[in-house]
């Protein structure tokens, strides 16, 4: 039995949120808090296996209760949030950076048209979160913004085009191998971030404000350029033509993952074959594995995050096992690793 502590200010998603898990019988609600504070004293005395966070609380906000919880009994947290204003985006990304595993859209009711998929989003997110071994955040430089690498001189450069995937605790990863890139890197960055629908431009926004880059959004027909790192929206699929124009492609029927890091490898290297440069970061699944070894058989090269700095050690892990990876690098060597590369 998975066991969870619901916390969210409103009395009535609280009753929402109970009554969703406990749709599963594999989960069961042993408590639930209605600030940040009592989450935090609710989360030391029950000891739960997960945590749903709310954002917008009195007394503590869910960034700070997450900080709080990361640092005193560590918990795998999902972020609930409505996904709909500027401020309560840069909270929710800022619980991601200060421990919480994912996030997903907040429920408006069983008579909402998207109710059902949002119960079961909800559900399966909370089971598979339960599994994360989450580790023990301390106070002091928890939150540190990385420090901007300086650039390689112009005849350094051997690679044409970057590309970055990453699942759960990708937007921190991203956060921190973003931020310590200099406005001037020499070459464009393609990313694909699995991220819940709605997510997307607030992910764009916030990484943005962490970096000297510009982060976009990918848009059809766009042009790569040097030091702008695009991002793939909402369910497209992000691509690379040869000549370095984006294409995004809708999901199809029998896909399961939408954006894919294996297409996008898979681009990238039809477009660069040997300039290119993978980098697969913390998730969980085997995504992006084939794209990988496309990119390898066409004389890329691939850089993996490894275990012991990953959220989950599961995208990278399967990178490594197919033998397509040339380095493995903790989080804070990515940057370096990368300026290095090219």
């Amino acid at each position: 039995m998975i066991r969870v502590l619901v916390v969210d200010d409103s009395p009535t998603v609280r009753e929402l949120l109970v009554y969703m898990l406990q749709t599963d019988p594999q989960l069961q609600v042993v408590g639930v808090a209605r600030d940040g504070l009592e989450a935090v004293n609710l989360a030391a005395r029950l000891q739960p296996d997960v945590i749903t966070m709310d954002i917008r609380m009195p007394r503590l906000n869910g960034f700070q209760a997450t900080k709080q919880i990361m640092q005193k009994t560590p918990t795998p947290i999902v972020v609930v949030s409505a996904s709909v204003e500027s401020k309560e985006l840069q909270i929710t990304f800022n619980a991601l950076r200060a421990g919480a595993l994912t996030v997903v859209e907040k429920p408006s009711g069983p008579a909402g048209p998207a109710y059902e998929s949002i119960r079961e989003q909800l559900v399966t997110t909370v089971k598979l979160m339960s599994e994360v071994k989450v580790v023990r955040r301390w106070a002091t430089g928890m939150l540190r913004s990385a420090r901007p690498l300086v650039q390689p001189e112009p005849e350094q450069v051997h690679t044409a085009a970057v590309a970055i995937a990453a699942s759960t605790g990708g937007p921190n990863a991203l956060y921190q191998v973003l931020g310590a890139l200099p406005a001037n890197f020499p070459v464009p960055i393609v990313i694909v971030q699995h991220i819940a629908r709605g997510f997307g431009q607030g992910l764009v926004d916030w990484l943005e404000r962490a970096t000297a880059l510009r982060v976009q959004t990918a848009r059809q027909g766009q042009s790569l350029e040097p030091g702008v790192a695009l991002v793939a929206p909402d369910d497209r699929h992000l691509l690379v033509r040869v000549g370095g124009q984006v294409l995004l492609r809708s999901r199809q029927q029998q896909e399961t993952l939408c954006p894919s890091a294996d297409f996008l490898f898979a681009s990238v290297a039809e477009a660069y074959g040997r300039k290119s440069l993978g980098i697969i970061l913390t998730g969980m699944g085997q995504d992006g594995v084939q794209g990988l070894r496309k990119l390898k058989s066409l004389g890329g090269r691939v850089l993996a995050q490894d275990e012991s700095s990953c959220v989950v050690f599961g995208m990278p892990k399967e990178a490594i096992a197919a033998g397509v990876v040339d380095r493995v690098v903790s989080l804070e060597q990515v940057a370096a690793t990368i300026a290095e590369m090219l």
